[in-house]
């Protein structure tokens, strides 16, 4: 039991370096750089580290209990994607996208209004409109002020984002993890089981990480220019990260010659 504990431990605390790779900390910094909240920003956290999970489970399981083999083109393509999506994110930064669609699909964008409401004794502040359905819950259900609070402060666009890119993220690096737990724990359901505790960790860093990043550009918003500024050094981090990591994967890695050479890492 001891050893199992001593694992599953191992494999939180990996989780959670693992969410501080390069291009990890890079792809969310431009999700969060429009965030105003460090509660948001941790939830932005945590969709991504649920993105990454799953993708993680869902490759790392088949890897392990089927012996799926990734052939190395696919591998490359897989890993490009994350060069891709870098390079998407930047422009999209840059370019104002994000805060056009954030503005478009944010909630509070669309009719409604934050004020104090009571439930009986129970006084919260959450969105809140005139129209009908806009008011977000039940008047006696007032355990979900909270959820209402966060969620409907983040919007479904801006909650959607972060579990994409972590989808991507995941699925880039499902076959090292798979098989670093496959070189040590030789039992498929305790590897698989190592795999879920590694996504918990994920998550956990994440949203540590989210919640940091989310610091300074917080307290900035008062410094419209130097706000501003921040976010688009975010962007044009990852835009040219994002070409970095095409490059070496197409060109130095071979996925776009006729050698391809892929170690999962």
């Amino acid at each position: 039991m001891g050893s199992l504990l001593g694992i599953a431990l191992i494999g939180f605390v990996l989780g959670m370096r693992h969410a501080t790779d390069a291009d990890h900390v890079i792809a969310v910094t431009t999700i969060v750089s429009r965030q105003r909240s460090l509660g948001s920003a941790a939830l932005i956290g945590a969709f991504w580290g649920v993105g990454h999970t799953f993708t993680i489970a869902a490759v790392g399981s088949a890897i392990i209990l089927f012996n799926v083999v990734i052939p190395p083109r696919v591998g490359l393509t897989m890993e490009l994607a994350v060069g891709i999506m870098l390079v998407l994110l930047g422009i999209l930064n840059l370019t104002g996208v994000w805060r056009a669609l954030s503005e478009r699909f944010t909630p509070e964008r669309a009719g409604g209004h934050s004020h104090a409401h009571q439930h009986g004794d129970y006084v919260h502040t959450h969105l809140h409109g005139h129209t009908p359905g806009q008011h977000g819950h039940a008047e006696n259900a007032t355990p979900q002020a909270r959820l209402d609070r966060r969620f409907g402060r983040l919007g479904a666009y801006q909650a959607v984002r972060p579990l994409v890119v972590g989808l991507v993220h995941g699925l880039a690096g499902s076959a090292a993890v798979a098989l670093l737990v496959l070189a040590t724990i030789h039992n498929p359901a305790w590897a698989v089981a190592y795999l879920l505790v590694f996504g918990v960790g994920t998550i956990a860093g994440m949203m540590l990480i989210t919640a940091a990043i989310a610091v300074p550009y917080a307290y900035t918003t008062r410094f419209s220019r130097l706000n501003s500024g921040l976010a688009a050094a975010s962007g044009l981090v990852s835009l040219c990260f994002g070409l970095f990591i095409a490059y070496r994967i197409g060109f130095l890695d071979g996925l776009f010659t006729g050698h391809p050479n892929w170690t999962p890492q």
